[in-house]
This record gives C-alpha cells, structure tokens and sequence, in this order.
C-alpha cells in the first residue's frame, strides 16, 4: 500500500500524486513548475528549472521524513542535449556527497507542459 507525501506542492488536475510513499520507498516526479502559479519556473533557463525540480525533490524527501542522501536512483528527461552541461552545474550543488544516485539523462522530443526543459523521476528510501 503507499500513501501521498504532502509536499505542500499544488495537487495536479490529473489523477496524479508528484511523491508516494510504499512502505519506506519513496517515488517522486518532479516538474519545473511555480508552486503558486503551476506555470513553468525559469522558462528558457535550464539551471533554473533544474534548481526548481530538486529543489521540490528535496522538500519532498523532506516530508518523507528523509533527505536527498536517500534517494538511490534519478532519471532525468531534458528536450535538448545541450542543456545537459547547465543541468550538470546544478545538480552537482544537491549531490555532493559519494555515494551518489545512480542516474539515467534521456533526451526526448518534447514533454508534457508548455516551457518545461525538464523532468525529473527519483526513487528513495527512508
């Protein structure tokens, strides 16, 4: 059975929960969206929405009662491969400690949302 993760964030229209908890395990989707408007955060700036993505990552392992030391696996969708060195610079000021999240970087055609650059899924423990 798993239970929503109240991370304060806007609930989506859809039947979504972004943070679930199953017995310990945490699964989180992230999208660079303003938590006040649920428009894009820093559209056209990639090291803006990745700050935004983790950011929210972060607060959310934080309502699980964990940190981002807990999260054991990260894949990322960009829209452009030259984004990734942007999103790099950033990600690497959330991980700083060995071991690291195993991760995954997918370059698709676009995603779901007008301006978003990226998306993130993480797989946590707790």
């Amino acid at each position: 059975m798993h239970r929503l993760v109240n991370n304060g964030m806007p609930r989506a229209k859809a039947p979504i929960s972004n943070t679930v908890n199953a017995d310990g395990h945490i699964y989180s989707v992230q999208i660079p969206r303003d938590p006040t408007t649920s428009l894009p955060s820093g559209e056209g700036h990639i090291q803006e929405q990745t700050h935004r993505v983790l950011r929210q990552l972060k607060k959310s392992m934080e309502a699980a009662d964990g940190t981002l030391a807990d999260v054991a696996q990260i894949v990322i969708y960009l829209v452009d491969s030259s984004d990734a060195p942007g999103m790099n610079e950033v990600y690497g000021q959330y991980f700083t400690q060995e071991p690291y999240p195993n991760r995954a970087t997918v370059v698709v055609k676009e995603l779901l949302g007008e301006g978003h650059l990226i998306e993130i899924v993480a797989h946590g423990h707790v």
